[in-house]
Parts: structure tokens; C-alpha cells; sequence
């Protein structure tokens, strides 16, 4: 992996970029980029190799320009805004980094992690709590659970403990070396309506919205699982899991509260030791057994709330391992949005039957169906299911249940209005 940039490599992550991304603060469109030739792409490839020997690269690629998007809450709270762009070539050359450091650590990162990994996603964890919980009540074995929430964890990692991690999983000097060239001259602006801020320094904490920054961070993680692993866990499948991981949304299991504690201890420990921190007031934990068992723990002498029901990568899970509330919750969403759409967008007229039928398939369903591989799809589950988007769509077509339009018609988008 200490061999030079290839052009292939330059030219296949170019080929990648999405053409309406952020121009960062070299304002580089990506269009610019893939619209190059052979020429350009040798030049921006010699450029990369350049940075990449001489352990240095251009001010340009470590500046990031903060533009605040408001995402909710209180629009006075700075938290609640998001938006960063970075150096367009930077990124580039960032993404090129990036597949080499998965290139080494991915066979060596644990199986409970999914978070940033190529092919697994939400989906494959959600599924392996839930198949874990429903084997664990079909044999009366009870579960502890602990869901850890970390205080600002992608923020608050040492690089210093970074660059160690990289180095205990195999990433050579050379490609260390080059990493760590985006962050030597760190800085900061942000721009609001067209207007910069003075640059600020940034010396904690994995680039926001580097290519690079994920497989850092789950590499990051993983060390601290890793280290803080003992003999409490529960057992399915022939398996031993003691905790499950996406990026920084951890879950620790065991089969007591006492091991529970011990788990959550040496977690804690081991989190303490690198600067990152347990919120007690956001941390729960749940106990999955058909009579009700208290848990107590605590962390750093403060006891963490016990819950009855709890939201892990945006779906319910219970204390009764049932999935019926976590359906309720679905319905309710999305009758939410129906009722936010009908007023704004589906009943206007202008809006084609067309375009009414893509804001059902890219909103409406994806809301109603995350996390749809955990049902048991029951009779009256289907039915439920069915009935609300029956409602969303004849509300798109304008009808009701008395102009007695089928069902499969309105579904097709077969209805000529």
C-alpha cells in the first residue's frame, strides 16, 4: 500500500462523484472534474502523487467551509444546523486513502460492527438484535441490554490515539503518513449567505464530511470493543455476541445485570481512557424476559434509567420482544407526513399524476416500510399495512372510497385525471 497513486484509482473515484455535490472552498464544481480528459486526470493524478510523497498537501484540501443547514429544533441552538463541504481535489485524494486503509482493516474489524461497511447497512443489525430477542423469549432465556450513548463521540476522538489505532491494525508509516498530512494545518470557516468567517483551527476529532473519516472512526470503535471485552455475553446460533455495533450506537448484552455491569464497565473504562464519555441521561437499559426483572447500573456512581421500550437505529424494540408497537409507530409516521403532504403538495392540481406517484414511492414508502424485514406479517398486519397506503394514494388521485375506483387501479397509477 506505499506505492504510488494510479490513475485508475484517480479516474474510478472521479467517476463516483455525484455531479450536483458541494464545491468546498475552492469552489470546484464536481462537474468540472468529470467532465476531464485523459490529460486532466493524469495532472490531478501526478498532483495526488505529489501530496502523497512529499507528505504534504495544499491548505486548500484541510480547509472545511461550514454552510449551516437547519435540520430542527430551535433555530438559535448552533447543533441543530449541519452542512460542511471540503476541497473538491481533496476529496479526491481523501476517497483514494480511504479504500486503501479498507483495503487493510476491514477483514480485522468485528463481526458486531455494520456501521460504514461495505455491504451491510441498518437493516443487517436491526435484524441481528431482533432475531437475538426473539430466540431469547421462544426459550424463556432473559436478556440485558444496555443501549450506550457516547457525548459528541465523532467529535471528541484524539487523533494522537488515532494514529496509535491505525498503526495497531497494520496501516503502514507511509499511509499513515499521508493521513495525517490532512490535519496537520486544520481549519475552519463558516459561510452564510455568501459571506466567510475568519478560518478557526480544529484539533479534535475525524474530518466532518471526509471520505476517509468513516473507516477511521469504525477502526476507532472497534478498538475500543475490542479491548474492552471480557466473558459476559449471550449466546444464539452457536454464537457468543456481547455487543453490537453502527459507528458509535452501541448495545451491550448479556444474560444478568451483574455481567451487564461488568461489561459496561471495562466499555466505560476503556471509553474514559481515549476522551470519549458515557451520557448517563441518554444511556437506558432493558431487560427482555417474560416476568419483570429490575437492572440496575451505573456509570461513574450515576444509575442509568431502566425502560420498558427503546429506539435503536430508528426502530422500537420492547422489553416483550413484541413488534406491534413498532408497526403502530410506522402507520403513525407516515399518516404524518399524508397529512403534511396533502396539505402542500398531493392536492395541488397542477402537480401531474406522474410526479403525485414519485412523491408516494421516494417519501410515503420509505417511511412506512423501514425496518419491514423485522414483521411478522400477519393477516391483520397486511391489512393494517395495506389500509394506509390505500388512504395515502386515493388522496393523490383525488378520490374517495364512494367513486368506487379499485384498489390495484389507483396502486398501478392507472387513473387518467
Amino acid at each position: 500500500m506505499d506505492c504510488p497513486i494510479s490513475g485508475a484509482e484517480v479516474a474510478e473515484v472521479v467517476k463516483q462523484l455525484l455531479s450536483r455535490g458541494a464545491p468546498g472552498a475552492a469552489e470546484i464544481c464536481p462537474g468540472y472534474l468529470k467532465a476531464m480528459d485523459v490529460v486532466g486526470l493524469s495532472w490531478l493524478t501526478r498532483l495526488c502523487n505529489i501530496a502523497w510523497s512529499s507528505g504534504v498537501v495544499p491548505v486548500e484540501w484541510q480547509t472545511r467551509v461550514v454552510v449551516p443547514i437547519f435540520k430542527k429544533g430551535d433555530l438559535r441552538v448552533c447543533c441543530n444546523y449541519r452542512g460542511i463541504t471540503l476541497s473538491l481535489p481533496g476529496k479526491v485524494y481523501s476517497k483514494v486513502l480511504e479504500r486503501r486503509v479498507q483495503s487493510i482493516v476491514e477483514s480485522q474489524i468485528e463481526e458486531e460492527q455494520c456501521g460504514f461497511r461495505p455491504g451491510r447497512g441498518t437493516v443487517d443489525q436491526l435484524h441481528t438484535l431482533a432475531r437475538v430477542m426473539e430466540g431469547a423469549w421462544e426459550f424463556a432465556q432473559p436478556i440485558h441490554t444496555c443501549f450506550v450513548d457516547l457525548e459528541r463521540a465523532y467529535d471528541r476522538v484524539p487523533r494522537g490515539t488515532l494514529w496509535g489505532t491505525l498503526q495497531e491494525y497494520g496501516v503502514g508509516d507511509f499511509l499513515s503518513r499521508a493521513i495525517q498530512s490532512l490535519y496537520q494545518r486544520r481549519v475552519s470557516l463558516v459561510c452564510v449567505v455568501g459571506r466567510k468567517s475568519d478560518l478557526s483551527p480544529v484539533r479534535v476529532g475525524p474530518r466532518q464530511g471526509c471520505p476517509l473519516s468513516p473507516v477511521l472512526f469504525i477502526t476507532f470503535m472497534d478498538r475500543i470493543s475490542r479491548h474492552s471485552r471480557g466473558v459476559e455475553f449471550v449466546e444464539f446460533g452457536g454464537r457468543r455476541i456481547l455487543s453490537l455495533l453502527f459507528a458509535d450506537d452501541v448495545v451491550l448484552l448479556a444474560s444478568s445485570s451483574s455481567d451487564l455491569q461488568l461489561l459496561l464497565g471495562r466499555f466505560a473504562a476503556e471509553c474514559e481512557a481515549v476522551g470519549m464519555r458515557i451520557s448517563t441521561s441518554k444511556s437506558e437499559t432493558m431487560v427482555l424476559d417474560r416476568k419483570r426483572v429490575a437492572c440496575q447500573l451505573r456509570v461513574g456512581g450515576e444509575f442509568l434509567p431502566q425502560v420498558e421500550e427503546f429506539k435503536y437505529l430508528q426502530v422500537l424494540f420492547t422489553s416483550e420482544g413484541r413488534r406491534d408497537r413498532e408497526i403502530n409507530r410506522r402507520i403513525g409516521s407516515v399518516s404524518a407526513v399524508m397529512r403534511t403532504l396533502n396539505r402542500s403538495v398531493v392536492v395541488k392540481r397542477e402537480l401531474s399524476q406522474k410526479a403525485r406517484l414519485s412523491i408516494y414511492r421516494s417519501i410515503y414508502v420509505p417511511i412506512l416500510t423501514y425496518g419491514h424485514e423485522l414483521w411478522v406479517m400477519t393477516e391483520r398486519t397486511r391489512l393494517r399495512i395495506q389500509a394506509a397506503e390505500m388512504s395515502f394514494l386515493r388522496r393523490v388521485a383525488g378520490l374517495s372510497l364512494k367513486d368506487r375506483v379499485r384498489s390495484s387501479d389507483i396502486r398501478e397509477g392507472q387513473i387518467d385525471r
